[in-house]
């Protein structure tokens, strides 16, 4: 091990602070009234803070002035930001310079690293006292950690550090508010960067004391090497689509549907958000008798839509079941509700799930093949949201390349085909237009919406389901 002199750490800390001037002359030139940049009263939250500056506005100054391209502006001004030279007023933790519009203003010369200030112990301890009174005991993991250390290690000095927090807190409050706020995040920035969160690296981390060597070259191992090889091999192996098959099946995309985008073709019959007429909503409610002809149509176009749409999938459900195979769907069902329902039910669901479907002899078993029934068997030792994937995808794409394009090609479809309804246009007069929005009234509450919906689901479940003959006999003498 090489014991460095305090020599020179001198020689190796002059260079440093030599080049932290050159950057203290900069941010002098940024803060000049007429060349620098330019700042403005801006609202944080409520409170209007003075002479605040944008990220955007410090990248464009730094490009303009110092002839660099937009990146090294940004990494010029990430610098100045991990310096403490300029500080951020609303994410304090990410000392990085953002180019938008989020807020930032100079910090304090007294505060910049070329004075040479330590940061000492008791000021951080009289600072986390201070923000304990503020936040009334709810200060972050890491600053309530060495709040505990530092009472642990200044004890005996506490009350001292503790009167001095009181003396500072009370002579905050008797600021005005933007400058409370202003000095709060000053003061904050400050200790951002000497004292920062764990497992963040600080501009600051110099000298025989440092943490982090950027100097050092990163060891590669084996593992390394290994981890670019498969990265490599798998981007040479993934399949790439030609630009001209995709613009091919976008372009295809944009004619099916471009007849029932209501921003390129008019609603029918009408718009309600412009008419106030509600006869758009009403023939288009999820469990509707009849469909429009538009919506009918729609489900043509893939089994992705149809499935999307409630009334579309009532009418797949009574073609399955013309054929002997509504397991697939029920199936499909219980997988989608098990992924998005609540955590409390999913135990139950499975095991629902497993004896209905999957376990040998069940009452609606469901065709899969066998190394996906083992995986999704095994799975089920350990449910989770997803565990049901693999078998939800594989009678998914069952049903997609055959009963899909079969039912299209059924008396089912062509007959809700027929019914289907075509509403004419509304052609309203401004009087009438007046009227419908003097007789508007307020829709139904989305909750009452989705407990019918639920109603409903619980009753065609009930339809569905397995008949119990010795609950149905019971019921039956009951009544007699």
């Amino acid at each position: 091990m090489t014991v460095r002199s305090d020599r020179d750490h001198g020689q190796r800390y002059r260079p440093r602070m030599s080049c932290l001037k050159k950057v203290e002359a900069t941010v002098v030139q940024m803060q000049d009234p007429s060349t620098g940049v330019k700042g403005a009263n801006q609202k944080l939250n409520v409170t209007t803070i003075p002479h605040a500056i944008t990220g955007q506005d410090i990248v464009a100054w730094i490009t303009k002035n110092m002839n660099m391209d937009n990146d090294e502006a940004q990494a010029f001004g990430t610098m100045l930001v991990a310096f403490g030279y300029i500080y951020p007023l609303q994410d304090h933790k990410k000392l990085v310079l953002r180019p938008d519009g989020s807020l930032y203003r100079f910090q304090t010369p007294y505060f910049w690293p070329v004075q040479k200030w330590k940061a000492e112990d008791t000021d951080y301890a009289i600072y986390l006292a201070k923000r304990n009174i503020r936040k009334k005991g709810v200060l972050d993991a890491y600053e309530q950690e060495e709040y505990n250390k530092l009472h642990k290690w200044m004890n005996h000095k506490w009350d001292f550090i503790v009167m001095q927090a009181k003396e500072q807190y009370h002579a905050g409050k008797a600021r005005q508010k933007a400058d409370r706020v202003v000095f709060d995040c000053k003061e904050r920035a400050y200790w951002i960067v000497h004292r920062p969160p764990p497992q963040t690296h600080s501009a600051m981390d110099y000298g025989l004391d440092r943490h982090i060597d950027p100097n050092a070259e990163e060891k590669k191992t084996y593992d390394y090497y290994r981890r670019i090889n498969i990265y490599t091999q798998q981007a040479i192996m993934r399949s790439r689509v030609k630009s001209s098959v995709s613009l091919g099946a976008l372009v295809k995309y944009m004619t099916t549907f471009k007849n029932h985008d209501p921003f390129l073709v008019p609603c029918l019959p009408s718009n309600p958000w412009q008419t106030d007429d509600d006869s758009y909503w009403e023939l288009n409610k999820p469990d509707v008798e009849i469909p429009t002809k538009m919506r009918v149509e729609r489900w043509s176009f893939s089994f992705y839509e149809l499935l999307n749409d409630p009334r579309g999938r009532a009418d797949f459900k009574i073609f399955l079941k013309k054929e002997f195979s509504g397991e697939n769907l029920a199936f499909w069902e219980a997988a989608e509700e098990l992924k998005w329902g609540t955590a409390a039910s999913m135990s139950e669901k499975v095991e629902h799930i497993f004896k209905t479907f999957l376990a040998p002899g069940a009452p609606r078993w469901i065709n899969i093949d066998g190394r996906t029934m083992g995986l999704t068997v095994k799975g089920l030792e350990h449910p989770h949201r997803y565990v049901l994937d693999a078998a939800q995808t594989h009678i998914f794409m069952l049903m997609k390349k055959d009963t899909f394009y079969r039912y299209l090609k059924s008396p089912v479809y062509k007959e809700i085909q027929k019914k289907a309804i075509s509403p004419a246009p509304h052609d309203f007069s401004e009087a009438q237009l007046q009227q419908n929005m003097r007789n508007r009234r307020p829709s139904i509450n989305p909750i009452i919406t989705w407990q019918k919906e639920q109603e409903e689901k619980a009753k065609a479940a009930a339809a569905a389901g397995p008949v119990d003959i010795k609950k149905l006999m019971a019921s039956k003498l009951d009544r007699k």
